[in-house]
């Protein structure tokens, strides 16, 4: 996938975000980018600039969630991770409960987190399969999800957003920012 530009500004007004109730500052878009490590590269020369960074936001615009799947689910792949889901606790509660026996403290909390492992996994393995069972094909896949902005505005208060363009300015002077 190849990348188009990737600052963008508009000649017109800069877009200004109204003051809340709770007293926030008014903002200004001072140059928008569509990568955001372009985006970060811009407050990082603005730190470099000693600009207060402490009024500049990073805003995405546009934002649109992506669900990848990534496999289906099975019983089987149901009950492996119901196993691992249920093995981290079984592991702590019984080594937590073998800490406290005073005779044997060692031995009765490996001991005790080698039992509870198992006793977690077979339960979250149970669980697993009884929670997809109940689910009757429904979401039968695994998916990851992301929010993706199609853009990225820095914003900067709005008192020293005239000196945040100026200095993007300076930074490349063949691009066009907003003041």
């Amino acid at each position: 996938m190849t990348e188009q530009t990737t600052e963008t500004a508009s000649a017109g007004t800069a877009t200004s975000t109204p003051q809340a109730d709770n007293q926030q500052p008014l903002r200004r878009t001072v140059a928008s980018f569509i990568r955001y490590v372009d985006a970060e590269a811009a407050v990082e020369y603005l730190a470099e600039q000693q600009f207060p960074i402490d009024r500049v936001a990073i805003v995405g615009e546009d934002v649109r969630m992506i669900e990848q799947i990534v496999g289906r689910v099975n019983y089987w792949r149901a009950a492996m991770h119901g196993a691992g889901s249920g093995a981290v606790p079984g592991v702590l509660i019984g080594w937590l409960f073998g800490v406290f026996d005073w005779f044997h403290p060692v031995i009765a909390s490996v001991a005790l987190a080698l039992y509870g492992l198992l006793f977690g996994a077979v339960i979250g393995a149970l669980l697993g399969v009884f929670f997809h069972a109940l689910q009757h094909g429904r979401r039968d896949f695994v998916a990851v999800q992301a929010i993706l902005p199609s853009r990225y505005e820095l914003m900067v208060g709005d008192e020293v957003a005239d000196e945040a363009a100026r200095l993007l300015q300076e930074r490349d002077p063949g691009r066009r920012v907003r003041a």
